[in-house]
């Protein structure tokens, strides 16, 4: 069946990514001699019937597409309410759901789903639905059976060699994430635990490294701005200055001046006494 050179165009496109980026336990294989015929491989999701199989899904794109939903059945045999025993899907996204938006890769998606969200209000194989609403773990073992016998395969199919999209996107955006938390960490670590050194100025450049300089001091005034001793770079714009007390405070300028005092006094005392005694002795001589 032939289809348009629009419709070829997008279905090349959208293959090449299926097959360059896959999405998680999904792959598709392309006939080389017609890029048409297309087959979907689903791995068997964990936690379900189906796990440790692979099966095959099988397109046929009609000329209809993608205005219509293309022809999907499952080429390898399953036990399970949605799926006939000629291997027909019952899913709305391949009916009435269909958008032209939609191509291979959703249609995958939307089977995987199916087989962990089952249901048996639209069974189009009445044994298994009746099975799965009546005795869940019986239709638990047909269904292991089954998959054991037709979709188990002794090596794991080559395709699925190839990373998936879903891990290939995160690993990047984890080591970004780490990354930055490392450097955040880092210039965190660098503002708190910054060294208070008496006689030097610390400062901080914009990548948060710290540099030092000597302080300008003086005898009778030593003081050192509190924004460039700060730790936040934003903080070195501000010119509070915070002054040390001079050489000399007010309590040394007390003992200093009643030191002053005192010593005057004795000069004083000495002076009267040694004025009297010249007095004493001039007096004496007159009496001889």
């Amino acid at each position: 069946m032939s289809v348009s050179p629009a419709v070829l165009r997008r279905l090349m496109r959208e293959l090449s990514e299926l097959q360059n980026s896959p999405p998680e336990g999904i792959r598709v294989v392309v006939n080389e001699d017609n890029m048409l015929d297309v087959t979907g491989i689903i791995e068997g999701p964990e936690g379900t019937p189906y796990a440790g199989g692979y099966f095959r899904v099988k397109f046929k794109f009609t000329e209809e597409f993608p205005a219509a939903p293309p022809k999907c059945w499952f080429a390898t045999k399953i036990f399970h309410p949605n799926v006939s025993s000629a291997g027909e899907i019952c899913v709305n996204t391949l009916k009435k759901d269909w958008k032209s938006s939609y191509g291979i890769g959703h249609i995958l998606v939307t089977v995987k789903c199916l087989l962990i969200y089952p249901n048996p209000e639209s069974a189009l194989d009445e044994e298994a639905g009746k099975l799965l609403l009546e005795n869940y773990d019986s239709y638990c073992d047909r269904a292991k059976l089954i998959t054991s016998v037709h979709a188990t395969p002794k090596v794991r199919p080559s395709e699925f060699d190839t990373p998936s999209s879903e891990g290939s996107a995160t690993e990047p955006s984890m080591s970004k994430s780490s990354t930055s938390i490392s450097t955040a960490s880092t210039t965190t670590s660098a503002y708190i635990s910054a060294p208070s050194v008496p006689g030097v100025k610390l400062s901080t450049s914009a990548s948060g490294v710290f540099t030092t300089s000597p302080l300008k001091t003086s005898a009778s005034n030593l003081s050192t701005s509190s924004s460039e001793a700060s730790l936040g770079p934003e903080k070195g714009s501000g010119k509070e200055r915070m002054t040390s007390p001079s050489p000399l405070g007010l309590s040394d300028s007390n003992v200093a001046a009643n030191t002053t005092s005192a010593a005057t006094k004795a000069i004083k005392r000495g002076a009267a006494t040694g004025t009297t005694g010249a007095e004493k002795r001039k007096k004496a001589l007159k009496r001889l």
